[in-house]
């Protein structure tokens, strides 16, 4: 039996409820509003900005994440001690990138923080402890895994009596 359908004939021609229809015209009118304010000020820079980062997008992300699906092909199991100090890198790369790449004089006000330098090599600093630390959980658990599988096989060749 099958359960009634709200909508009938607009599930029919929409292929879903009018909520799903109403939310995603609500969502793309706001996306709208939010250009036409974005829009206002530097419109050139900002089309520029929007097609830069669709091409940098499509030409260099794009082809980095098909790589980053094969990895656990190469990693194997251990696929997640690289790829979680990574992101969390690459993430603070992507929000501190004004700091660490470029002048930070600049961004003084807004932030908060003093010019002067220094963020690239924090940057790095954390990245590496990142990978330390995901490093030292592999040693560790690998550890652990090597003196479970001692442990059995001590009690498969003891008959199943445990022997201190």
């Amino acid at each position: 039996m099958r359960a009634p359908q709200t909508g009938g004939l607009f599930r029919r021609w929409y292929g879903e409820s009018p909520w799903q229809c109403a939310l995603l015209v609500a969502s793309f009118v706001l996306t709208g509003y939010a250009g036409v304010r974005l829009l206002d000020g530097d419109t050139l820079g900002v089309l520029v900005w929007f097609v830069g980062a669709a091409l940098l997008h499509d030409l260099v992300l794009l082809p980095l994440y098909s790589l980053a699906d094969r990895l656990p092909r190469l990693a194997g199991p251990y696929v997640n001690y690289l790829r979680v100090p990574a992101v969390l890198s690459a993430l603070l790369l992507l929000v501190w990138f004004p700091l660490i790449s470029g002048p930070p004089a600049r961004y003084e006000g807004a932030t908060g923080l003093p010019g002067g330098g220094g963020f690239a090599l924090r940057w790095l600093l954390i990245s590496a402890a990142l990978f330390a630390l995901s490093g030292l959980l592999l040693f560790t658990s690998r550890a652990r895994l090597r003196r479970a599988s001692a442990r059995a096989r001590h009690r498969s060749r003891s008959g199943g009596r445990e022997v201190v």
